[in-house]
């Protein structure tokens, strides 16, 4: 099992110039890599799958890959001695992430879905560098030691679980700080729970009126983050835009704009974390709409829709079931309920079918109270919740479900 947890570094003013350089050289090396990539790419591509009889053939050479751009590196530090003070992996990290990028732009990802063309790094949006291999003893105390930074001092919000091994070492620079994401993994805690109850299932509606009502009509009210801090990001902006470009008071008024935006971020990541704890705490499987929230972020709806986070809170969801669904500060009892099940199903009329007798009931969007000829009389997302959780039992053929 692998899992990540983040941390706030406090660096020396030393270190802090330090990791500020590496990101700026690693910028520039990233996107050197990356229009390579794209030269050979406009040079050697043809548009239609025939040739004219009489055309002019360009100097041929081989496709840039990972392996010939990592072959670069020794002779990058050579030309540029200043590139020999980053770590090697470190820059071996660089020539992955363009690999990465160019292929989901020219093949996809696993899904075969394809990402838009590759951009350009400004130093600005260059904010990450990975240690692939670290060691095992690389924590010490509230230390880390990163090879050729040194020791940094980490604040330990959380101890990281007994018998996880530290893979990967991640800084980053945020608004606030610098923040360091380790990478865990433990053999021994299972993919999937093996005891799972087939009657602690539910089933969820997430919605804007409510963030979302369960099957057993139980529901979490929406908190609207940056709608509530809509007038502070106003006040913020309106100083970024008076200010004149490229001065130091504007960089000064964008960097609060950028921890503003950060604070509004972190209240939504906690309110999302707490909610996914509560859900797996009682339950062993969750059933949930498969959502097309960019389909939904291009509507009138894109601001509520975005300010709940429904993506975010679903991959939360996911990744918390599979991994520390039901964390406990005890030593041991970190993953004990690791291996949960979330299901996510057709979204296909599960607000307009009764779930008393599944007869069609059509209603609008304003029209918040189901009430069907059969007697089912309820609340619109509560009637939608147990159709979601009743269609798992359907299409996942799931342990049988009473219906409510």
């Amino acid at each position: 099992m692998r899992t990540s947890y983040q941390y706030k570094l406090r660096p020396t003013k030393q270190q802090a110039v330090e990791i500020d350089r590496w990101l700026s050289m690693l910028a520039a090396q990233y996107n050197y890599l990356l229009a390579d990539r794209f030269h050979w790419y406009e040079q050697n591509r043809c548009p239609i799958n025939a040739c004219p009889l009489v055309c002019h053939f360009g100097e041929l050479r081989e496709n840039p890959d990972y392996y010939s751009q990592k072959k670069t590196l020794p002779s990058l530090k050579k030309t540029h001695p200043h590139y020999g003070e980053i770590h090697s992996q470190v820059l071996q990290d660089v020539v992955k992430r363009v690999k990465i990028t160019f292929d989901r732009f020219l093949s996809g990802d696993s899904n075969g879905k394809r990402s838009g063309r590759p951009r350009f790094k400004s130093r600005d949006r260059y904010r990450t560098f990975t240690y692939p291999q670290i060691k095992d003893d690389c924590i010490q105390g509230n230390l880390i030691n990163l090879p050729k930074l040194g020791k940094i001092k980490v604040i330990f919000h959380r101890p990281i679980p007994d018998g996880f091994k530290v893979k990967t070492a991640s800084i980053t620079k945020k608004a606030d700080g610098y923040y360091v994401t380790l990478s865990l993994e433990d053999l021994t805690v299972p993919t999937v729970k093996p005891d799972i109850n087939p009657d602690l299932i539910t089933g969820i509606d997430l919605g804007l009126k409510e963030f979302l009502t369960t099957s057993e009509g139980e529901t979490v009210a929406i908190p609207q983050h940056y709608r509530k801090s809509q007038k502070r990001l106003r006040v913020i902006q309106k100083r970024v835009s008076r200010r004149k470009k490229g001065s130091k008071r504007r960089q000064k008024a964008i960097k609060q704009l950028g921890k503003q935006h950060k604070k509004v971020a972190d209240k939504r990541k906690n309110f999302h974390f707490k909610t996914a704890k509560q859900l797996l705490s009682k339950h062993d499987v969750v059933v949930h709409e498969d959502l097309n929230v960019k389909g939904l972020s291009k509507s009138k709806l894109a601001k509520s829709v975005h300010d709940a986070g429904w993506s975010s809170f679903l991959s939360i969801l996911s990744n918390k079931a599979a991994k520390l669904a039901g964390e406990s500060t005890l030593p041991g009892r970190l993953c004990e309920n690791a291996g949960l099940l979330i299901v996510a199903v057709n979204p296909k009329n599960t607000s307009q079918d009764c779930s008393s007798c599944g007869i069609k009931v059509p209603k609008k969007l304003h029209e918040r109270w189901h009430s069907c000829q059969c007697g089912c009389s309820l609340d619109r997302d509560h009637n939608a919740a147990i159709n979601i959780k009743n269609s798992a039992k359907l299409e996942r053929r799931l342990p049988p479900i009473q219906a409510l």
